[in-house]
């Protein structure tokens, strides 16, 4: 498959026939779609239209009640190490912020050391060069992914210290500090201000067309998504219309999606 611009393009993700139950309640039915790679898609939709839920079954967080979920060409529930090639960013990153732990901690637990895992077993003194060079290797990698963040200045603060923006980019720092193929955003703009949220969809870009990134992202932001998305998922429940963001969020899919309640969210800038 070839994109818009030329490049050959494959499935990261298929979805087909998801359906959710929440006790006896429908939160996703009959979801099916493909995420290509290289591309940048929103899941847009009310509350309540299963847009979390969606994600959360795409991680086989949660059970699902039927379909079937390929992430890179292998059943969810068989990705074995090919899941550290995938990475999360939660709505809310919930935790205690008297715990004592930084930003060097934080981003250094989303390293993992490919290939070598040598024992001491090999020798004493094999054993400790390979250790000390590992964490060379990981002290590189996490500077790096600070840096490419704009957040090494933080890197000595404790992460209970941090405001909101700031947190996202540790975050997206520590999906970057090893190489990954997916990225799946839970409303990762939620809780920072419009200029805040303007950087950080920059920077996202960015590391996207550099790294090769596939990114699935749930947003609010009907603005933001049509002008830095690829393609739109229009969600209640079920998919209501899927396509580039000129087609799907035109204002009748967007009624169709919203209801007749539907007033559209835009963003003010200076």
């Amino acid at each position: 498959m070839t994109s818009d611009q030329g490049q050959v393009t494959f499935p990261i993700l298929k979805v087909d026939g998801l359906t959710v139950y929440q006790g006896k309640t429908t939160a996703v039915r009959d979801v099916s779609f493909e995420l290509l790679s290289g591309t940048n898609t929103a899941i847009v939709g009310p509350n309540g239209a299963g847009k979390s839920t969606l994600v959360q079954a795409v991680l086989d967080l949660i059970p699902r009640s039927s379909g079937t979920i390929e992430i890179f060409g292998r059943p969810i529930t068989r990705l074995g190490h090919l899941r550290h090639q995938l990475g999360y960013m939660p709505q809310n990153f919930i935790f205690d912020r008297s715990f004592p732990i930084s930003v060097n901690e934080l981003v250094g637990l989303g390293w993992v050391k490919k290939g070598d895992r040598g024992t001491r077993r090999q020798g004493e003194v094999s054993f400790f060069n390979r250790l000390r060079r590992q964490n060379q290797e990981k002290s590189a990698a996490v500077a790096e992914a600070l840096q490419r963040t704009d957040a090494y200045h933080l890197r000595n603060q404790a992460i209970g210290t941090l405001s909101g923006g700031q947190l996202k980019r540790v975050l997206l720092a520590y999906c970057l500090v090893i190489p990954r193929r997916l990225l799946i955003l839970d409303e990762a703009f939620a809780g920072v201000d419009v200029q805040g949220a303007a950087d950080f969809y920059a920077l996202l870009n960015e590391l996207k067309q550099e790294e090769g990134w596939t990114v699935l992202q749930i947003s609010h932001d009907i603005d933001m998504v049509s002008r830095h998305c690829d393609r739109v998922l229009c969600l209640n429940q079920t998919i209501v219309c899927t396509g580039k963001p000129e087609i799907a969020l035109s204002p009748q899919n967007l009624l169709a999606t919203y209801s007749p309640l539907f007033s559209r969210y835009h963003h003010h800038h200076n």
